[in-house]
């Protein structure tokens, strides 16, 4: 990997499109992208509740 080359973005995966032309694999690879902003979206809550439960226990003393 380059690190000199632009990272490529993923196609945009539109949340209630029409998946009936979709092949199995096709709707594999969509789950497994969904899955992961799942969690990417999942990991970005803790570090926030994180942050936020810090600055409760700071201003608290």
């Amino acid at each position: 990997m380059d690190l000199d080359e632009p990272r490529k973005k993923l196609p945009d995966i539109v949340l209630g499109e029409d998946i009936s032309a979709l092949s199995a694999h096709e709707l594999e690879k969509r789950i497994t992208r969904l899955e992961a902003e799942i969690a990417r979206c999942a990991e970005a809550i803790k570090h926030r509740n994180a942050t936020k439960s810090a600055a409760e226990s700071f201003f608290k003393k």
